[in-house]
């Protein structure tokens, strides 16, 4: 998809249509089957960092200092936050219905819409906003760098953030709370991915880490970057990592082992999307290339499927599902590479 007038920075999919910010300070939409532009999204004043499509809406954050809200269909800006004291870096999105009790929503303005948004920024704060209003609902403190990452467990009321001070940090989304610092990164924390109580977090130290949310335990590391991990994706039990290599790769989520490599962008890799087994990788080379990975896919499912029908034929009184649960037991296997 060629049209940016500099490198695109973000991509969102979004049903058939995919949605990309960039450096020329705007954001566009495309038809993902034909390439056209359907789309161009006008207002910041400087690079658009990253955006976030949800509902009817579109949310952008800026180098500007701002994020802004867009109606998908009107390309009409609907909303502008102002707050944060430096660039605004990454978003997420939640509706106070997911979090937050009848008795804890105050103000009968904010219940004609529930939703809220959550900003990253190099000044170091987190900051949730109200969508309807523009107005800062809290500011999250505890970050002594820039926060470059966020993702939001909604049902579990936690707000994950990774930042140049090389941690991990844990909030209550309701009370700002912090709950947890995760600390083993030797660079700056990049990226992050959320499943199944699992976090994967990718850092300028080349490493990606899967950690246990519940005990904050690290139980993978991740290698073979020739740079930063510069974004993450888990789909099928293969989690896909962007560098600042130029190559995207797949790795067996489970072991760790890398799988395949995926070679053609010019410079970095700043997004991953995966849509129908299709593999999307947006980069600084101003270009958004389209991958096949049914066929990794295919063989992942293999795998997973061949390791439960061997634990099936071989547990017996339920043996095996406490050996696999027992942590010293899961650390051996790992230490032999297994």
């Amino acid at each position: 998809f060629l049209g940016h007038e500099s490198y695109i920075t973000f991509c969102h999919l979004e049903n058939e249509a995919a949605f990309t910010c960039s450096a020329d300070h705007t954001i566009r939409k495309w038809d993902v089957m034909t390439g056209q532009c359907l789309a161009i999204y006008r207002g910041h004043t400087s690079i658009v960092n990253r955006i976030l499509v949800a509902k009817d809406y579109l949310f952008s954050g800026s180098y500007d200092r701002t994020a802004r809200c867009w109606s998908v269909d009107k390309e009409k800006q609907i909303q502008e936050f102002r707050g944060h004291r430096n660039c605004v870096l990454t978003l997420a999105h939640y509706s106070s219905r997911d979090v937050l009790e009848e008795e804890e929503e105050e103000e009968e303005e904010e219940k004609v819409s529930r939703d809220l948004l959550v900003t990253g920024s190099t000044d170091c704060t987190v900051k949730v906003w109200w969508v309807s209003s523009g107005r800062c609902y809290q500011t999250l403190l505890g970050h002594t760098g820039a926060v470059l990452c966020l993702i939001l467990d909604a049902p579990n009321r936690e707000l994950f953030s990774g930042s140049t001070d090389y941690t991990i940090r844990t909030w209550n989304i309701v009370t700002g709370e912090q709950l947890k610092v995760f600390k083993e990164h030797q660079g700056s924390v990049i990226c992050l991915e959320l499943v199944n109580r699992h976090l994967y977090s990718g850092s300028a130290d080349r490493t990606v880490k899967c950690w246990l949310v519940d005990t904050g335990e690290r139980i993978q590391t991740y290698k073979a970057h020739k740079h930063s991990v510069s974004t993450l994706k888990y789909h099928a039990g293969i989690l896909f990592t962007g560098s600042g290599d130029a190559c995207a790769r797949a790795f067996n989520s489970k072991s760790g082992v890398l799988q395949k490599i995926f070679r053609g962008h010019k410079f970095i890799i700043n997004c991953i999307q995966i849509h129908n087994e299709l593999l999307y990788t947006a980069s600084h080379d101003g270009t958004l290339r389209i991958w096949d990975i049914r066929g990794i896919c295919k063989r992942n499912k293999r795998r997973l499927k061949k390791e439960r029908s061997v634990q099936g034929s071989t547990s017996q009184k339920g043996s095996l599902s406490r050996l696999f649960n027992n942590k010293v037991g899961c650390i051996v296997q790992q230490e032999n590479g297994e």
